[in-house]
């Protein structure tokens, strides 16, 4: 396997993991607590990676930090919620499709990755086949839904152009961004949670283990590979993975619910799987130079893979 197949492989796992996020909440949470389970999946993946790291942000990069945890999670996880309570699941999934045309405009615009035919082309592809799969006959639109759905994937987009504009500072490793993003997201959420849906709700054991998966696996382990993957791909490459999310859900939701999977839902998987492997052929982009030698990068990606090993441990 090439270099940069194992670096999409990986990064690939990040919203392979985020289409499971339907089926442990309806299963395994108590209902009607969005903005707390977003908390719950933030806050303490972020402090757990602070702790591992033992690194806090130093000069502009207190604001860059609180700037990419707010618009990767602090705002992206309450306009999502907003989005999936006004608007029927399907509607929500198409309209946070398009993030990747998102990407590609802001992407001209900050990263200087000229846009081709092919991008625009598998960006359009893959939210078409998501459409497929996902919206049903007679779906209703809310103004308000459409928009926080929109505003959610700007919001997700913007994140994922600056992520790879400001790169990490000199000595960071990617463990330790991913943990100042998911505390600033968290530290957005929480008045918002408390505001909205008042204290805690009482937890089972089944409550604990599904806030336990979503907050290490589906969040801490998803968005570091996620955050790595942004640093190696260029950003129209990395966000045309983004569709292996409703897809993943839709494969959960026919094997552990029970939802029909017709010829139309299956030529739809077929066209977005299909973009999102188109999108990963296009040659690979420079990335922008970080502050620091190529040496020092070097040394981080090494430092890195140690850091992987330490959260598998």
């Amino acid at each position: 396997m090439s270099r940069k197949a194992a670096v999409v492989a990986l990064t690939a796992l990040a919203p392979i993991s985020w289409g499971s996020t339907y089926f442990v909440t309806t299963e395994f949470l108590p209902p009607d607590r969005p903005l707390f389970t977003g908390l719950v999946r933030a806050l303490p993946a972020g402090l757990l990676l602070l702790a591992l790291t033992r690194k806090l942000p130093r000069g502009a990069w207190w604001w860059k930090a609180a700037v990419l945890g707010a618009l990767n999670i602090g705002a992206f996880f309450p306009l999502l919620f907003l989005a999936a309570y006004r608007l029927p699941g399907g509607v929500a999934a198409v309209v946070g499709s398009v993030g990747p045309l998102f990407v590609v405009g802001l992407a001209a615009l900050l990263l200087a990755e000229k846009p081709t035919a092919r991008t625009l082309l598998t960006a359009v592809a893959a939210a078409f086949g998501v459409s497929l799969v996902v919206l049903q006959a007679g779906a209703a639109f809310d103004a308000t839904g459409v928009g926080a759905g929109l505003l959610s994937s700007l919001s997700m987009s913007a994140g994922i152009v600056l992520t790879k504009r400001w790169g990490r500072p000199e000595g960071v490793g990617a463990l330790a961004l991913t943990g100042w993003q998911l505390t600033a997201g968290g530290l957005v959420i929480l008045p918002l949670a408390l505001l909205a849906e008042g204290a805690p709700p009482a937890l089972t054991g089944t409550h604990l283990a599904g806030y336990a998966y979503l907050a290490l696996g589906n969040t801490a382990i998803s968005y570091f590979l996620w955050f790595r993957g942004i640093e190696r791909l260029s950003a129209s490459s990395a966000t045309l993975l983004g569709p292996l999310s409703p897809l993943t859900a839709a494969v959960i939701g026919w094997a552990a619910l029970g939802q029909a999977l017709g010829p139309v839902q299956v030529l739809g998987m077929a066209i977005a799987f299909g973009a999102t492997l188109v999108g990963q052929l296009a040659p690979a982009k420079s990335e922008p130079a970080l502050p620091f030698a190529s040496a020092e990068r070097n040394r981080q990606e090494v430092s890195m893979d140690l850091e992987v090993s330490a959260v598998r441990r």
